[in-house]
């Protein structure tokens, strides 16, 4: 008999409720998996009081996580009526990220849920939130969860590149629709697959011509275009997507996705983390962009990942 997997669900320590609570206990259910319910606290006020004494402070600190832990208790004690196998834990830690790979790291987790903490753009800019870092070194599955409609998904898309020129890559496609299909399968929902294809993003010099509007002009674009559905066409029949299922758009990937989602209300977007390094790094991702900008809730499967 296989090991009951986890999930692990990071809160907000403002002893809040959210729709990643409601998502988290969804998800569990339908996959009979155990729910491990984490708050990383830190309160800057508490933690640098200066008025008090190091004793003192120390019973403060305890107490707040006391309460929290309490509160916590609270939420997951209708859970447990269930059915489900619910834990809680509470951690005063003044950065949690660090804190988070080493729990996901002592105690392996099927996925990661989090609700999507909107940042500014100029936050963004200035300082990278949490959810980019998750977002980039997260080891498991990741489900930033935001625009909730309905608790257990109802519709879902997957997002993939099968024209990928990196070697790296290869089987990644295959991953993110495996995921992709089994969260449909646990959660009874219709699952459509989209492959956004860009042209102009495409260096002439990949193909041998000084400029790319010789390239545009030539019939090597219909070549590069038959060529690229031809390889999505494979990559949707070899994981059981039918026909009416797949959709080729062209156009900006991330424009595409966010529309395509806003006009079919998308529950969850399956899309897959592409690893950058210097000025790719800085620049960011896809699904980095679209982040902040998708009508519904975001499941980013690593390409590090090992599928299960």
């Amino acid at each position: 008999m296989s090991e009951q997997s986890r999930f692990m669900l990071v809160v907000s320590p403002l002893l809040e409720n959210s729709p990643a609570f409601d998502r988290a206990a969804a998800l569990a259910r339908a996959e009979g998996a155990a729910l491990h319910i984490v708050a990383f606290d830190y309160l800057e006020g508490l933690a640098t009081a200066s008025l008090v004494n190091e004793q003192a402070l120390e019973q403060m600190r305890l107490g707040y996580v006391e309460r929290h832990r309490q509160w916590l208790e609270e939420q997951a004690r209708p859970l447990r009526k269930l059915g489900l196998t619910v834990t809680t834990e509470v951690v005063w830690v003044e950065r949690p990220l660090q804190e988070i790979l080493i729990h996901l790291k002592e105690q392996p987790m099927a996925l990661l849920i989090k609700a999507l903490q909107h940042e500014s753009l100029l936050s963004r800019v200035m300082f990278t939130p949490l959810d980019i870092h998750l977002l980039r070194e997260c080891p498991v599955p990741l489900h930033f969860v935001s625009h909730v409609r309905h608790a257990l998904p109802r519709r879902i898309v997957a997002a993939v590149d099968p024209f990928h020129r990196d070697g790296q890559y290869k089987d990644f496609n295959d991953r993110i629709l495996h995921e992709a299909s089994k969260l449909a399968s646990a959660c009874n929902a219709e699952l459509d697959v989209i492959y956004a294809h860009d042209l102009s993003s495409i260096g002439a010099d990949e193909f041998g011509f000084d400029d790319s509007s010789t390239f545009f002009s030539s019939g090597k674009a219909r070549t590069l275009f038959e060529a690229q559905g031809d390889a999505f066409n494979e990559l949707a029949a070899r994981n059981g997507i039918p026909p009416e299922r797949q959709h080729m758009i062209l156009g900006n990937p991330a424009k595409v996705l966010a529309s395509y989602a806003d006009a079919y209300d998308i529950d969850v977007i399956v899309m897959g983390r592409v690893g950058h390094r210097g000025m790719g790094r800085l620049i960011g991702s896809t699904v980095e962009h679209l982040l902040y900008k998708m009508p519904c809730s975001v499941w980013v499967v690593s390409p590090e990942e090992l599928a299960n």
